[in-house]
């Protein structure tokens, strides 16, 4: 699906496929999430697994961006990353993915856990905090 952006620029969504995985990498060791960009064969299992997983493509054929998660299809929609490269942020990419996704599923009720530093981006879109929970097998 292509989409406009806010300044006129020209993107596409599309569904992930498995040759996307490395520039998802990059954005991700770039981002500094190091759990993900670090533990390869686990995220793209991750990746192959999920029910939410679609890229943002510019025009340049670039990867810029990201967005997966899970969906029960009637209930929650459970977004487990969004990433957009530091360089096309503030353009509307994020909240593109977001309405995208959730306009698939328009039943469910869009959960995601956030950092400190994107608390007021989520907040601004209408998304209010709730309390929750994690724990690894670990632990």
């Amino acid at each position: 699906m292509e989409v406009t952006l806010r300044d006129g620029t020209i993107m596409s969504i599309e569904p992930y496929v498995h040759s996307d995985f490395t520039d998802i990498q990059k954005l991700n060791e770039v981002e500094g999430w190091h759990t993900l960009s670090r533990n390869c064969r686990k995220t793209r299992i991750a990746w192959e697994n999920s029910t939410i997983a679609f890229i943002v493509r510019a025009q340049h054929n670039e990867i810029v961006g990201f967005i997966r998660g899970h969906t029960d299809t009637a209930v929650s929609l459970f977004i487990c990353e969004l990433l957009i490269d530091k360089r096309y942020r503030g353009l509307g990419i994020g909240t593109t993915l977001l309405q995208y996704v959730h306009d698939m599923y328009p039943d469910t009720r869009v959960e995601l856990l956030a950092t400190s530093g994107s608390q007021t981006y989520y907040e601004n879109l209408g998304y209010r905090p709730f309390y929750g929970f994690r724990k690894t097998y670990q632990e």
